[in-house]
């Protein structure tokens, strides 16, 4: 059997399943979860998995789930193909889950399905016995921020360290064995077509901060409180202030919101409390925002004599592709959706946990059509589920056949030419460094 047969007989194979796969993310879209807390999703796709013949490991990083597939050709790089099983709150969302907010307003839902019709088709045609190596179906968790107080319970609690669901299976090494990996998003921007390949993504940190006041009578004695709210007022003027420094290629970017500014109209706040994230391309790039943040923070406390107190949480560091890998993507694109189809997303603002992963392996985050509106926003959803949940299938079961046929060969070439920033104990080692808490009384 030829590589191009056996990757044809997986396509036949995942179109023949492709009502139950786009029932699986159908599914996953009307059970959302957030992030950690996907019991009922990591359940199904451990489910999945036992009916095709794999023994998932379950409970990783809390509710990752994870089945490996053997190659029958030989020894070869483990490639990781992995799907998110999160869903975020979003306002407004008409699919939210109406007790915790949760709606699948990014396409998680779809990644999940695209991963498991993946490992149906290699399983229904036995693929692996022709491929060196092994494949590692990842169903990870959390890859969406949010939820932030809940999360930091379970740091303090010992359950959690890292607030990303890859960063906490590198940090537990359920990551260690693994020598590439890749993932497809769900898209709904126009620009980006049925397929495009982005070269980068911004990193970012996290911020808590609480500014700490004095409480009085709004009414009868304001002169002897301490306003904390219009302490944080002043540190988010500050911050839209300090935007005009921030350089155009570092693509900053700093989005606080207010989530308490007083428990009671006639009582002056005595405390305030505010969270944000500093983006940015490079690591340099965030710490110099997060310096000048950091600045404009205290500068609140000062104006109103409060005390403010700042938190920075270790966040997601920047994503960059492999070319390798997005080489050998681009020609399984354009055989699926026709010459010149796979576009250039180049460097994209967002975030991800994939970029962790990137640090420390060879990675491929492709982006693919089949849905609309914006996303993380209310009017998201999937408008075509062919598109959306089989067509990442039969790309990411195209990818497994690509890169572990021939001894793995093109898998060995990606391991080989990669150049990772970070050592899994040194991307430990980095974000523990990263995490600190500073007090200023004015």
């Amino acid at each position: 059997m030829t590589r191009d047969e056996l990757k044809q007989r997986m396509n036949a194979a995942i179109e023949a399943n492709a009502e139950r796969i786009v029932a699986l993310g159908e599914r996953i879209r009307r059970q959302p979860e957030l992030g950690f807390k996907e019991v009922k999703t990591a359940a199904l796709v451990a489910d999945v998995f036992r009916e095709i013949g794999l023994a998932p490991k379950t409970g990783l990083a809390l509710t990752g789930v994870r089945a490996d597939v053997a190659g029958g050709a030989g020894p070869g790089p483990t490639f990781a193909v992995m799907g998110e099983l999160d869903g975020l709150v979003v306002q407004g969302h008409p699919e939210a889950d109406t007790a915790t907010g949760a709606a699948h307003a990014c396409g998680h839902n779809a990644q999940v399905a695209g991963m498991l019709g993946a490992a149906i088709g290699l399983t229904a045609t036995k693929a692996m016995e022709h491929l060196a190596g092994r494949v590692a179906f990842f169903a990870v968790p959390a890859e969406e921020g949010g939820d932030l107080e809940w999360r930091l319970e379970q740091v303090r609690a010992g359950r959690l360290e890292l607030l990303g669901g890859k960063c906490e299976l590198l940090r537990l090494g359920h990551l260690d064995d693994v020598d590439l990996a890749m993932m497809i998003h769900t898209t709904p921007r126009a620009e980006d077509g049925a397929v495009a390949i982005p070269r980068s993504n911004n990193g970012r940190f996290g911020k808590t901060v609480r500014f700490v006041g004095k409480a009085a009578h709004a009414g009868a004695a304001p002169h002897t409180g301490v306003n904390a709210l219009y302490a944080a007022h002043i540190a988010l003027m500050g911050i839209n202030a300090v935007r005009e420094t921030f350089r155009d290629e570092d693509t900053v970017r700093v989005h606080p919101i207010l989530t308490h500014g007083g428990s009671q109209v006639n009582v002056i706040p005595g405390e305030a409390r505010l969270e944000t994230y500093v983006r940015g391309r490079t690591l340099e790039a965030i710490r110099e925002a997060n310096t000048r943040v950091d600045r404009a923070l205290r500068a609140g406390a000062l104006a109103l004599g409060a005390t403010v107190e700042i938190e920075t949480l270790p966040g997601y560091l920047p994503l960059t592709c492999d070319p390798t890998m997005a080489s050998v993507f681009k020609v399984n694109a354009e055989t699926m959706f026709g010459a010149g189809a796979c576009r250039d997303a180049g460097h994209r603002a967002g975030s991800t946990d994939m970029g962790d992963v990137s640090q420390v392996m060879p990675v491929l985050h492709p982006y693919m059509g089949g849905a609309r509106g914006t996303g993380h926003a209310a009017d998201y959803a999937i408008a075509d589920p062919h598109m959306a949940y089989v067509m990442p299938a039969r790309a990411l079961a195209a990818m497994v056949v690509d890169l572990l046929w021939d001894g793995a060969g093109r898998a060995r070439e990606v391991v080989a030419t990669a150049k990772p920033a970070l050592t899994r104990d040194a991307y430990v080692k980095f974000q523990r460094d990263i995490r600190k808490r500073e007090v200023y009384e004015s």
